[in-house]
This record gives C-alpha cells, sequence and structure tokens, in this order.
C-alpha cells in the first residue's frame, strides 16, 4: 500500500515541478500547438501555445512508478511492465504525429490510417506478449477469457483475444486523443479513471485467491502493482493539470492523449475489467460517440448535421457555453460514470457471495 502512495505523490511533485520546465524550454524552440481553422474562433487564440507536455506525463509517471520500487523495496511486475510499453508505444506514434504538424505547421501530421496502423500494431504485441510471462501459478498478465467485471467462462482463444485487445486500444486511445478539445478535459477525466483503477486494483489484490479464502476470488496477475502504477498516472495528470487548466500554459498534444488512453485500456485488460471499461471511461465513451454519430449521419443525409460541430464539447461551444462551463460539466459526467462504473464492480462481488 505504501508503493501506492509514493507512487502517487512522487508523481505530483514530478509532473507539477517539470512542467513549467517543458513550457520554457519548448517555448524557445518555438514548439507550439496548431489550430484547426474549421475549429471555433475561440481557439485561435491558443495557437502557438506548447504542446507535446504528455513527454512530461510519460516520463513523471515512470520515474515515481520506479521511484516508489525503490523506496518500498518490491520488485516491479510484468503485468505493469506491459502496460508500460504499450504506453511508450502509443506515446511515440503520438509524438510522431505532433512533429509533423508541428514542423509541417498545420494541424495534419499523420493520416488517420496511418495512425490506426501504427495503434494497432503496439496493441496486437502487447496482446501477444501479455499472453505469455506466466507466474508459478500459470497466471498471465492477459487472459484468454472474455471479462465483464471479472472473467467469465467464455474463452476467445489467442486470435479472439489479439483483435478485441486491438478493439479496446484503439477506442480508448482515439477517445481520449478526441476529448482533449479544451483545456483540462482530458486531463481531468483521466485522473478519475485512474483513481477508479487504483480501487479495483487494491481490492482484487485483497481478495486474490491467492491470500483470501473467500467465494468467487480474483485470479488477477499483479493487481496490486497496478494500483501503483494507476496511482502515478493520477499524481501525473493532476500535477499536469495545475498547468493545462484554462488558460493552458501547455497542451499534453497526441504524445500525451494517445498514451493516456492507451493507458487506460492497457490497465482494464490486464485487471479483467474490460467490460467496464465504458463506464469507466464513460466521458470518452460519449465524446467518442458523438463523432460517430456526426460522421455516419451526415454520410447517410447527403450533408445534414447532428451537432453544430463534433466532437462534442465543440457543439456546447458553439451554442454559447463557455469553456470552463463545458469542462466542469463534463467533469461532472466522467465523476458520475465512474462511480457508476465502481459501483457495478462492486455489486458483481455482493451478489456473488
Amino acid at each position: 500500500m505504501k508503493g501506492i502512495v509514493f507512487g502517487g505523490a512522487l508523481s505530483i511533485l514530478l509532473s507539477f515541478i517539470l512542467t513549467p520546465a517543458f513550457i520554457r524550454v519548448l517555448s524557445r524552440r518555438g514548439v507550439g500547438q496548431m489550430i484547426r481553422d474549421d475549429g471555433p474562433k475561440s481557439h485561435h487564440v491558443k495557437r502557438g501555445t506548447p504542446t507535446m507536455g504528455g513527454i512530461v506525463l510519460i516520463l513523471s509517471t515512470f520515474a515515481a512508478y520506479f521511484g516508489s520500487h525503490l523506496i518500498t523495496g518490491v520488485g516491479v511486475t510484468a503485468s505493469a511492465l506491459l502496460v508500460m510499453g504499450l504506453i511508450i508505444g502509443l506515446g511515440l506514434i503520438g509524438f510522431l504525429d505532433d512533429w509533423l504538424k508541428i514542423s509541417r505547421k498545420q494541424s495534419l501530421g499523420l493520416t488517420a490510417k496511418q495512425k490506426l496502423l501504427g495503434q494497432s500494431i503496439v496493441a496486437a504485441a502487447f496482446a501477444y506478449t501479455g499472453l505469455g510471462f506466466q507466474d508459478e501459478t500459470g497466471l498471465a498478465p492477459i487472459s484468454q477469457y472474455f471479462s465483464g467485471v471479472r472473467d467469465t467462462s467464455i474463452k476467445l482463444g489467442i486470435g479472439l483475444v489479439i483483435v478485441w485487445v486491438i478493439f479496446l486500444v484503439l477506442g480508448s486511445s482515439n477517445g481520449v486523443n478526441l476529448t482533449d478539445g479544451l483545456d483540462g478535459l482530458a486531463s481531468g477525466a483521466a485522473i478519475m479513471t485512474f483513481l477508479s483503477f487504483i480501487v479495483i486494483g487494491v481490492w482484487e489484490f485483497g481478495q486474490s485467491c491467492a491470500i483470501a479464502d473467500v467465494a468467487q476470488c480474483y485470479n488477477v496477475r499483479d493487481p496490486l502493482d497496478i494500483a501503483v502504477l494507476s496511482a502515478a498516472l493520477a499524481g501525473s495528470c493532476a500535477g499536469f493539470l495545475w498547468w493545462n487548466a484554462s488558460p493552458a500554459k501547455i497542451f499534453m498534444g497526441d504524445v500525451g492523449s494517445l498514451a493516456l488512453g492507451g493507458a487506460i485500456s492497457g490497465i482494464a485488460i490486464v485487471l479483467r475489467v474490460q467490460g467496464l471499461l465504458a463506464a469507466l471511461g464513460g466521458l470518452f465513451v460519449l465524446i467518442t460517440l458523438s463523432v460517430i454519430i456526426q460522421t455516419g449521419y451526415f454520410k447517410l443525409s447527403g450533408g445534414k448535421r447532428v451537432f453544430k460541430m463534433a466532437p462534442l464539447q465543440h457543439h456546447f461551444e458553439l451554442i454559447g457555453w463557455g469553456e470552463v462551463t463545458i469542462v466542469i460539466r463534463f467533469w461532472i459526467l466522467a465523476g458520475m460514470s465512474v462511480a457508476a462504473g465502481l459501483g457495478l464492480f462492486y455489486g458483481q462481488w455482493v451478489v456473488s457471495q
């Protein structure tokens, strides 16, 4: 449990201190955000704001995670290292996308097909690797069984698991990417999701089949260490949010949003709560659905729109809501969704006893 406290505290401190230093470096080098010309006009004042702050998020998280283990003397686990590998892989794709936008001085980086292909390759590698590395009890970081709020009896097999993981990672990473359109929106919502993973990881550890003689115990590898990693991620987002809140001094960029989205799906997969992703990441799902609905209806109706603009947060901007108002209200929605997800998780355990 100490590792969770140390991981969270170190990551907040590191992110809070390193972010302004990173802002100064980016400002001197002229690394600024490019703004879409077809977006809300109010965003044009943000042009040139330092971006790629996700680098600080990733570095702070990893430094805090390993620092926590050095302090406590506890070894790192395969599950956490796999999720960190997923974060690095998706972060590199996001970095390339950001760099192309900056070097070309326009809001277009990688094409959609290039980005999806890269994400799929990283996700497939994560899934295939995670099916190995079994511990002495035969548990691997990633299960071959479909999981809702826990593993079910539905065995997918290696091939279907890889396809399913790719779908989850693509949905989650792009969902956070779409949400990252207003100051502090994505980072604040991500904090709530990572905090919920701490609760789930600690609970699964306490009710683990390895240490607890209870009905419906959890066969999950390394849940407590995943809670440590989740604490480090939540802390990094909190320290970064201080500088990312409106008016933002820095943006996380695709390097941050893709990495955070990958972390959310990766943690849900190794904790065996894949079915809860829709609730624990409810805001990201809602915003992604708004884009799907807008695009689908536009094509089917011959050019008509459901929303004034997608993603959803920009629709509310265009009808007159202030940016801070939208962010706070969307945070409330995210918190309610996370609470519902935790309620489903606990409710399943109570019913099973």
